[in-house]
C-alpha cells in the first residue's frame, strides 16, 4: 500500500498546556478530568472552530491546534484565556484550571490529519515562557498581528527553548505578569509607540536623484530612533516596501507597527520640497501632513522640524539628550552631505564595484569636511565588507577609519561593528567583543553587527553563536542571501541537516533576485551553484557555475566557490584541479578556510587532500567567510 504523501504549508500553530496538571490530578483525578472535558467541549473546541482552526492533537495536559491565520489563532487564544478565567473565578486557587498558550507561525509538514516539523515543536516549547493564563508568541506572529488587534505586546527578547538549539524571539500577548527590570523594580514600563518610516518617493523627475530621497528616509529613521519612547523599524526592514503599491493598512499589518511616516522629496538645483504624512496603521487614517519648501542649505533644520513634528503628534517625550542628538547636524557642508548620500546609496547595493564607488564618495565628503564622522564610518564599513566578502587586505584601514569616526562621534553603531571585525581579524578577540557589545547596545537590529559578529564567532570555532547571529542578520535584512548560504555550511558542520536545507533554499531564492539586479556580480551565481548542488539540483547548479566562471574566470573567490561546488557535487578531480590553481594566489585567510570549510569534507579521505593541507598550513592565520 503506497504511503500517504507528506505536504507542506504555512500555518499558525497553537500549543496549550494545563498549569500544575500533576498537582491537580493528585488532588482529585476524576474531578480534574471532568473539568478538563467540560472546558474542552464547551469552551476550547467552539473557540477554535469559530476562528477557523482545528485541534489536531489532544494530550492529557493540553492540545495542539492549527489555524490559517495568525490573527485568528490569537483571537482564539484570547477567547480561551478569558473564558477559563471566568469559569475559574469562583474556585479556590488550588482548584482553578489555568493554561499557558504558545503560538508560532511556520512551515509545517502535513500528513493525514497530523502536523509535524520544527515549527510545531517551537510552539510547544515556548509555552513554558507564558505565565499562567498568558499567551506567548513568536516574532512572526507578533508582526503578522501588527496593529490589527487591540492587544499589548511585551518583548521578552531571545529565549533558549528546551531541546531546541536556536534561540527564539518571544513576545507575550496581553501578559499580566511583569517581566522586565523596570517593572520588577516597581516602576511601570512604558509601552513604546511603534513607527515605520517608509521610503520617501523621488519626485524630482530624475532617477539619478533617488539617492537623495532614500538618504532623507534613512536620516529620518536615524533621528526618530534617538527617541527612547519610539520603536522605529530599521532601514533594511522598511525598504522592502520601496516601489510597492501603498496600502497603508496592509503595510502596517505586515510590519507590525502602529504608525507609518511616508512622503516624497523633490530636489531641483538648490531647492528642495518635502511632503510628509503620518498615518495610523490600524485605520489607514491620516494623523498629520505638511509640506516644506526650503533651500538645500536648510536640509538638516528641515529634518529636525519633521522629527519634532512627529514626536509632538505621537505625544511621546523628547528627553534633553535626545533633543540634542536630533539637533546635532552630521556636517555643516551640504555638498559633503550629498556626496555622503551617494556613497551610502552605492554601499547598500553591496558588490565589490559599488563598495569601491562608495569609498570614492566618502573620501570626497571627507575632503570637503575633514570632521565628517559618518563618512569615516562609511569608509570603514566598505572596507569591512571588502575584507569579509572579497578577501581584500583592508583590516588596517578599517581600524584607522572606524577609530577616527568614533573619536568624532562615539555613538556610531556601524563604526563599532566594523572595528569589532577588524580587531577579530587581528585575533584581538577581547577587544572586539567590547566593540560588538557597544554596537549591539546602540542598534540591536543592525545587520552589520550580526554579520560581522557571526564571522568573528566562526573564526573562533563558536558555530552555535555563529548560527544565532547570522540567522538574525538574515532576518533583519530580507534581501541578503549570503548569510543564509553561509549558514548552510555552518549547519552542515553542526549536523543540523534540516536547517542546512532550509537556509540553502531561502538563500537561493534571495540570490536569484540579487543577480537579476546586478548581473555583473559573480558572487550570487557561485553561491547558488554550491547551494543548489547541496539541494541535489545539479542542472541549475551547473548553469550558475558556468555563469560565474563566464563573468569572472580568474577571480580567486570565484575559483574558491567553484571548487566548493565541484566537491559538493561529487567531482573530486575538478575540485582538486581548481584548488591546486587557487592555493598559489591565496592569502593566509583563504588557506585557513580551505582547511575548515565543510564543503570540502568529501575530499578529506583522498590522498591528494594531504598535499592541500601541506600547501595551506604554513601561512595559517585569521579566517574569512
Amino acid at each position: 500500500m503506497p504511503q500517504e504523501r507528506v505536504r507542506r504549508r504555512l500555518a499558525a500553530i497553537m500549543a496549550a498546556e494545563v498549569v500544575g496538571f500533576s498537582r491537580l490530578m493528585e488532588a482529585n483525578e476524576e474531578a480534574t478530568l471532568e473539568a478538563l472535558r467540560q472546558h474542552r467541549q464547551e469552551l476550547v473546541e467552539p473557540a477554535v472552530s469559530r476562528h477557523d482552526g482545528r485541534i489536531f492533537k489532544l494530550m492529557g495536559d493540553g492540545f495542539l491546534a492549527e489555524f490559517a491565520s495568525a490573527v485568528e489563532a490569537t483571537e482564539a487564544a484570547l477567547e480561551i484565556q478569558r473564558g477559563l478565567a471566568q469559569r475559574s473565578a469562583a474556585l479556590p486557587e488550588d482548584r482553578a484550571i489555568r493554561v499557558r498558550i504558545g503560538i508560532n507561525l511556520g512551515d509545517v509538514m502535513v500528513q493525514g490529519d497530523d502536523f509535524y516539523g520544527d515549527d510545531v515543536n517551537l510552539a510547544a516549547r515556548m509555552v513554558a515562557h507564558a505565565p499562567p493564563g498568558g499567551i506567548a508568541c513568536s516574532a512572526g506572529i507578533r508582526f503578522q498581528i501588527g496593529a490589527r488587534l487591540e492587544v499589548s505586546f511585551e518583548d521578552l527578547g531571545e529565549k533558549t527553548l528546551r531541546n531546541i538549539a536556536r534561540p527564539l524571539h518571544i513576545f507575550l500577548i496581553g501578559a499580566e505578569q511583569p517581566r522586565n527590570r523596570e517593572r520588577a523594580a516597581g516602576r511601570p514600563a512604558p509601552q513604546r509607540t511603534s513607527l515605520a518610516v517608509l521610503p520617501f518617493s523621488n519626485m524630482s523627475g530624475d532617477p539619478q536623484q533617488e539617492y537623495f530621497s532614500d538618504g532623507i528616509t534613512e536620516d529620518l529613521i536615524t533621528d526618530l530612533s534617538n527617541v527612547s519612547e519610539l520603536f522605529v523599524l530599521s532601514r533594511n526592514t522598511v525598504f522592502k516596501h520601496k516601489g510597492r503599491p501603498a496600502n497603508m493598512e496592509e503595510i502596517a499589518g505586515d510590519l507590525g507597527v502602529g504608525y507609518l511616516l511616508h512622503g516624497s522629496v523633490r530636489k531641483a538645483g538648490s531647492k528642495v520640497r518635502i511632503t510628509a504624512q503620518l498615518t495610523e496603521g490600524a485605520s489607514g487614517g491620516q494623523v498629520w501632513a505638511d509640506r516644506y519648501d526650503r533651500d538645500l542649505t536648510d536640509i538638516f533644520a528641515l529634518q529636525d522640524e519633521i522629527t519634532k513634528s512627529i514626536v509632538a503628534q505621537l505625544k511621546v517625550r523628547l528627553l534633553p539628550q535626545e533633543r540634542k542628538a536630533i539637533e546635532q547636524a552630521p556636517t555643516r557642508n551640504v555638498e559633503a552631505y550629498t556626496y555622503f548620500l551617494r556613497g551610502r546609496d552605492y554601499f547598500h547595493r553591496g558588490s565589490r564595484t559599488y563598495y569601491n564607488l562608495a569609498k570614492r564618495m566618502f573620501v570626497r565628503a571627507i575632503e570637503l569636511d575633514p570632521s565628517y564622522a559618518r563618512a569615516y564610518a562609511g569608509l570603514a564599513d566598505c572596507d569591512a565588507f571588502l575584507y569579509m566578502d572579497y578577501s581584500e587586505e583592508t583590516s588596517e584601514a578599517v581600524l584607522a577609519n572606524s577609530g577616527k569616526a568614533l573619536s568624532l562621534e562615539p555613538g556610531l553603531a556601524d563604526a563599532h561593528a566594523s572595528r569589532g571585525l577588524a580587531l577579530s581579524i587581528a585575533h584581538r578577540y577581547p577587544e572586539s567583543e567590547v566593540e560588538f557589545a557597544a554596537a549591539l547596545q546602540l542598534e540591536p537590529d543592525l545587520f552589520e553587527v550580526h554579520y560581522f559578529l557571526g564571522r568573528s564567532c566562526y573564526a573562533q570555532g563558536k558555530l552555535e553563536d555563529t548560527a544565532r547571529h547570522w540567522e538574525r542578520a538574515a532576518e533583519v535584512k530580507p534581501e541578503d542571501y549570503q548569510t543564509l548560504i553561509l549558514l548552510n555550511q555552518v549547519y552542515t558542520s553542526l549536523g543540523r541537516e534540516a536547517d542546512a536545507v532550509r537556509c540553502a533554499t531561502r538563500g537561493v531564492e534571495r540570490a536569484e533576485r540579487e543577480f537579476a539586479k546586478n548581473p555583473e556580480n559573480p558572487r550570487p551565481a557561485y553561491f547558488m551553484a554550491t547551494a543548489l548542488a547541496k539541494l541535489k539540483d545539479s542542472k541549475r547548479a551547473e548553469q550558475w557555475a558556468k555563469t560565474a566562471l563566464a563573468i569572472a574566470p580568474d577571480d580567486y573567490l570565484t575559483l574558491y566557490n567553484i571548487a566548493c561546488y565541484y566537491s559538493v557535487g561529487g567531482r573530486p578531480d575538478e575540485a582538486f584541479s581548481v584548488l591546486s590553481r587557487l592555493l598559489p594566489i591565496s592569502n593566509a585567510d583563504m588557506r585557513e578556510w580551505i582547511l575548515r570549510d565543510s564543503d570540502f569534507d568529501s575530499l578529506h579521505e583522498d590522498a591528494r587532500w594531504q598535499e592541500i593541507r601541506r600547501a595551506a598550513a604554513p601561512d595559517m592565520g585569521g579566517g574569512h567567510a
